[in-house]
């Protein structure tokens, strides 16, 4: 029996599959260099070190951009979760710091994500406002933590809006019955700081009365 066009054929194969295997190995740490530096970047995001976030987004957006080219060819390992997951972080950063700084949110053309992780970055960036209206709280700047908490709101409606079965969305349900546990917990957060804010106030202003009436 002549097997020689079999040997050729599983030859074929398996240059494809080194390929496709070396793009793979290229791509991970591409991937895991970009969540963390999203990690990083967040993190100086609510320490109000916005010198550092450019250069770890700038860098991001570059890691992405080999990434995607990389696999482009191979659809399976493109679509398997790791390449997601970096969009997503890098998404959720990128919004975060948008509306942290009052800028305009970035569509997702814009960040050279894909639709999907732009969503679910989206949804985890309410998490990262929560933490900022606390920190803004503790520091007393209630009105800006309500306008905060507005555009918290405006997020999971949008995110909401995007009633499609998961097969086409991902697991944007679950992040978006997330973002909504946040809001409302932070309302409540929020609800209780002004109203500690305000009692105390009363009370310095009667204090400040009745040591006027003593004097």
């Amino acid at each position: 029996m002549d097997l020689t066009s079999l040997k050729q054929a599983c030859e074929h194969l398996r240059s494809l599959f080194d390929a496709k295997d070396q793009a793979r190995e290229r791509a991970l740490p591409l991937s895991r260099a970009v969540i963390r530096n999203s990690a990083d970047a967040i993190r100086a995001i609510h320490r109000g070190q916005f010198a550092e976030v450019a250069p770890l987004l700038a860098e991001n957006r570059t890691h992405l951009a080999q990434m995607q080219e990389c696999l482009r060819p191979y659809p399976d390992i493109y679509y398997a979760g790791f390449v997601q997951d970096a969009e997503k972080e890098h998404a959720e950063a990128m919004i975060t710091q948008a509306l942290i700084r009052g800028q305009p949110v970035p569509a997702p053309e814009e960040l050279g994500v894909g639709e999907v992780p732009y969503l679910g970055g989206l949804g985890e960036a309410v998490g990262e406002l929560r933490r900022h209206i606390l920190d803004e709280v503790r520091a007393q700047h209630g009105e800006w933590s309500e306008e905060m908490l507005g555009a918290m709101d405006d997020m999971y409606y949008l995110l909401v809006s995007f009633d499609y079965p998961t097969a086409v969305v991902g697991n944007l349900k679950r992040i978006t019955d997330v973002a909504r546990s946040i809001i409302e917990r932070t309302r409540g957060d929020l609800t209780n700081a002004v109203r500690q804010q305000r009692l105390e106030a009363a009370m310095r202003e009667l204090q400040s009365r009745v040591e006027g009436r003593t004097e």
